[in-house]
This record gives C-alpha cells, sequence and structure tokens, in this order.
C-alpha cells in the first residue's frame, strides 16, 4: 500500500487557462487531496516558442483564486535543461541522431500514430547516411513483438500499445533545439517524485512511450489516471485552437461557478456551495466516491 502520494498538474504556458484544462487541473488536485498527498504545479514550457509571455502567471494566479496551491515551489521547464541533458546522455545507445526532415517523415511514414504524428521508419537507425548531419535525437524502441507496453488506467482501465507498430522511434530533441515533451516529462516526474498522474485522456497514447523511457532510466513508474477531454460543438478537443475560451480569475462566485461546471463535466454529482471552501469539502469525498465505485467495475489486468 501506497504510504505516500505526490501529483501534479503540469500546464503549458501558450495562454491562458481554459476550460479543458481546468477540469485536468480540478481532477489531479481532488486525487491528490483526497490521498491525503501533495500536489505540485510544473509549468510544462519546454517549447519556449509556443509560450506567450506572462501565460504562465496568470495561470497560477487563477489557480490560487480557485483554491488550487501548489504544496511546494512552481517548476518551469525551461530552467531545467541540464536535466533532459544528464537522462539523455544515460540513454546511451538507445538514442541516436536522426537526420530526416519533416518532408521526408511524411514521405516514408509507416503510418499516423493515435496522436496524430509520424511513425518513424527507422531511417537512421543505423547511422546517417553520408552527408548527413543530425538533425533531431531519436530513442530507439524495441521491435515487436518485443514493443508491448501495458498499464492499467483508473480511469480507463487496462491498456496496451505496441511502440513499434503505433509510435515507432520518437523523438528527444526536436531539429529545433528544443527537448522534447516526452523525455522532459519523465525527467520532472522522476525529479519531483511524482508517484500518481492524473491528467486528460488526450495524453493517453503518450503513456506507453513515458513508461519504456522511464525503464531505460530505471525511475519508477507512477500510476495513471486519464479523464475525459473537454470538446466543442463539432466534438474537437477544446483548445486554445478550437475557440475554448479563457478561465479568467474573478470574485467567489465566479470561482464557485467555474469550479462547478468542471466537476460536473467530471460527473460528480454536486450542488451548489455559499463558499468556496464550501465547494472543496463536498467535491474531495465525491471525487474519491466516483472512483472507488468505477474502480470495483474496473479489471485490474
Amino acid at each position: 500500500m501506497r504510504t505516500t502520494y505526490i501529483g501534479r498538474f503540469a500546464p503549458s504556458p501558450t495562454g491562458p487557462l481554459h476550460a479543458g484544462s481546468l477540469v485536468a487541473a480540478l481532477a489531479s488536485y481532488l486525487d491528490a487531496r483526497a490521498h491525503h498527498g501533495e500536489w505540485l504545479v510544473r509549468i510544462e514550457d519546454i517549447d519556449e516558442g509556443r509560450s506567450v509571455a506572462g501565460a504562465d502567471t496568470g495561470i497560477l494566479a487563477l489557480l490560487d483564486s480557485l483554491g488550487m496551491h501548489s504544496d511546494r515551489e512552481v517548476v518551469w521547464q525551461s530552467r531545467r535543461k541540464d536535466l533532459y541533458e544528464l537522462a539523455a546522455a544515460r540513454l546511451g545507445a538507445h538514442a541516436y541522431p536522426c537526420g530526416c526532415n519533416r518532408r521526408e517523415i511524411l514521405d516514408s511514414r509507416l503510418g499516423v500514430a493515435p496522436d496524430g504524428a509520424a511513425i518513424y521508419p527507422g531511417t537512421c537507425r543505423h547511422g546517417l547516411a553520408p552527408g548527413r548531419s543530425m538533425r533531431s535525437l531519436r530513442l530507439r524502441v524495441p521491435d515487436a513483438p518485443d514493443d508491448a507496453i501495458s498499464f492499467v488506467d483508473r480511469f480507463a482501465g487496462p491498456m496496451t500499445q505496441r511502440l513499434a507498430l503505433e509510435a515507432g522511434d520518437f523523438v528527444l530533441k526536436r531539429a529545433d533545439g528544443y527537448w522534447a515533451y516526452q523525455l522532459a516529462v519523465v525527467v520532472d516526474d522522476a525529479e519531483q517524485g511524482v508517484t500518481d498522474i492524473v491528467r486528460g485522456a488526450d495524453l493517453i497514447d503518450s503513456t506507453a512511450r513515458q513508461i519504456h523511457l522511464q525503464r531505460l532510466l530505471n525511475v519508477p513508474t507512477p500510476r495513471y489516471l486519464h479523464v475525459p477531454v473537454v470538446r466543442n460543438a463539432n466534438g474537437e478537443k477544446l483548445s486554445k485552437q478550437t475557440g475554448a475560451l479563457a478561465v479568467l480569475p474573478g470574485d467567489e462566485a465566479a470561482a464557485i461557478q467555474a469550479l462547478m461546471e468542471a466537476a460536473r463535466f467530471l460527473g460528480l454529482p454536486l450542488t451548489r456551495p455559499a463558499t468556496l471552501a464550501g465547494f472543496w469539502e463536498r467535491a474531495v469525498p465525491a471525487w474519491s466516491l466516483m472512483l472507488a465505485e468505477r474502480e470495483t467495475r474496473q479489471p485490474q489486468s
């Protein structure tokens, strides 16, 4: 039985927090509080080219206005590049330089991964072709049939992904010089001692790749829980690109309203409280009850 619980919320500062991100934040916060654990906030700004100035402070201010406070000092990925460099070096021969450009990858791809990325055919696995130079750094995944990664998601149940067939050798460092999300998130979760990851289901297809990296780096694999993503009227994942409106800091009534909408999306049968403190008093046990009922219906392997 786990004696400690460390969860986290890791938003990307590409704009203000919107309703879809608030659902993920709320779920991660409730799960940490239900387990009497710690809840951390990490700003995932490793893709500095997409970061919007001031978005990080805006996100933190909104979380504070909702009563969601990090239990440790907030960290920024952009300030942790040395950790990613060290982790990549530890991977040794599992990582290799790739000289392919975007067009070449699209033209030679083996298919499209569940997250929409091109499945890389391994062109540079055995070395760069003469005259080619490194553009990116990739991780070698196991060949089929040894490429199956399985885990039990606390919401979705048992999951299995075939890395060679559904992901291919994936990028650790991009051609633009930025470290890739997959490596950064694994390094950060391990360094911060994260035991439980609660996030949106749009990231469930990244989990097998992250577990593979965890095993290669000899770090613990957290438990995972992926909640459904909020979608717009056209069925698209709610995001800034699909017209998501920002959740703005306001008075206590506005905070309660935003939290109630997120709670309803998560399936929590709450009646509207009079105070923000009242919301949290009701929401934490409601989350525990909802998950307990769901987990009793889930096969565990």
